[in-house]
């Protein structure tokens, strides 16, 4: 089957999935995107424009489509988020020792490139100051924005006024251990959302004591398109659950279209969008497929690898201890079996974990005994650095908190 094949069927649709999804392999690899905030001294968002003059050769495409988008010195790679955040995505590496050290480097380099445009980069996972708007105006975007508009300001802050640490780790070498990474990626998931929520404020969204508002956006927006029913075989779970997923938009010649209600991928495949593309003229291929996959924004995100996505964006200089975290949770099946162990109780408590943080007293205990986990498989400073957010989550610290920080985000019960 080629990339733009026609699909025929749901079953050959699901099998596509799960071929694209989950590449079975030895886990050898590991990867991390950092995204932050870009300001002028004013404290204003730096025009489109003006970054796409600082990166020069790293400018995406996304900003001038002929640009040749190089890597940085040390492979990773900048793209763009629609209110002007700059992602760095690394290339994957042997160790997240050698994600780290190519992140700081190019984090310096990118530091350099903007310095001499009078642009900011900013550490952290919320903007705090400014009214969410967005600039880039790529089609996608303004979907996106259409349809979580629907449900609220949620959407245009996620976008514009939120940032993230994310870490990909390889899927597995065989069905059994894929099914051990995801389900011990997801159940470490609250304590680490509680562990590394860095967010009670952000612009643009009501104000209500959330200890990671960024996480309360995705938690406000479309459920459908966040959570994956979690069952016996993730693999099959995950490509049942992409093709019943309401479709974002559609591609209708060379332009992007909202399609009616709540039409889902299957659907499409059954003819339910006829009127719209016109009978027999586009029934939806391979390459709608892989669109539609990203526009989906699940906790843990199957992409060949999976990637965690529910981790706040870091104050400065802390940002590599989740990546080190991660990274060492999934290392071997005696590690994830500990990880499990250490967070039992807390596994489904996502929406506890964004409002209250380490406030609850059980997740505060579990994030620091997973950290504990962490720490146990690592050596050196890695071990040093997770051991001492073991101990800031038993203190009930939030990242770069002190003893002396106050907090509007409690629990009745909770310390």
């Amino acid at each position: 089957m080629t990339a733009s094949s026609e699909l025929g069927s749901r079953p050959v649709a699901e099998a596509y999935l799960e071929r694209v999804c989950f590449k079975i392999g030895p886990p050898a690899l590991v990867g991390a995107e950092l995204e932050f905030f870009t300001s002028l001294p004013d404290g204003s968002r730096p025009s489109l424009d003006l970054l796409a003059a600082a990166l020069g050769d790293h400018t995406p495409t996304a900003l001038r489509p002929d640009s040749p988008a190089l890597p940085l010195r040390s492979g990773n790679v900048v793209s763009v988020e629609p209110g002007g955040q700059l992602e760095l995505s690394s290339a994957p590496a042997a160790s997240a020792d050698l994600v780290v050290d190519a992140m700081r480097r190019d984090t310096d380099r990118l530091r350099d490139l903007l310095a001499p445009y009078a642009v900011t980069l900013t550490a952290g996972g919320a903007d705090t100051a400014r009214v969410p708007e967005r600039l880039l105006t790529l089609p996608r975007y303004c979907a996106m924005e259409s349809r979580f508009d629907t449900v609220g300001p949620f959407g245009r802050a996620m976008m514009c006024n939120t940032a993230a640490v994310q870490i990909s780790v390889d899927a597995g070498r065989d069905r059994a251990e894929i099914r051990d990474r995801w389900e011990t990626l997801h159940a470490v998931g609250p304590a680490l959302l509680a562990a590394f929520a860095a967010t009670p404020a952000l612009a643009g969204v009501p104000a209500e004591p959330w200890a990671s508002q960024r996480m309360r956006t995705w938690f406000e927006l479309d459920r459908t398109r966040t959570r994956v029913p979690l069952g016996v075989d993730p693999v099959v779970d995950y490509a049942r659950w992409a093709l019943d997923v309401p479709l974002l938009c559609i591609r209708v010649g060379s332009r992007l279209q909202s399609p009616p209600g709540e039409t889902t991928f299957a659907q499409w495949m059954e003819g339910a969008l006829d009127d719209v593309v016109g009978p027999g003229e586009h029934r939806p291929t391979t390459a709608d497929l892989d669109y539609h996959l990203t526009t989906l924004f699940p906790l843990v995100r199957a992409g060949g690898h999976l990637e965690v996505r529910y981790l706040d964006g870091q104050p400065d200089g802390l940002w590599d201890v989740p990546v080190h975290a991660v990274a060492a949770l999934v290392a071997d099946g005696a590690v994830r079996a500990a990880a499990r162990a250490a967070v039992l109780g807390t596994e489904n408590r996502w929406e506890d974990a964004a409002r209250f943080g380490l406030s609850d007293a059980a997740l505060a205990e579990a994030a620091s005994a997973v950290l504990a986990v962490a720490a146990g498989a690592s050596v050196g400073l890695v071990a040093d650095r997770l051991r001492a957010a073991s101990e800031r989550c038993t203190a009930g610290l939030a990242p770069g908190e002190s003893r002396s920080s106050t907090r509007a985000y409690t629990k009745e019960g909770a310390r």
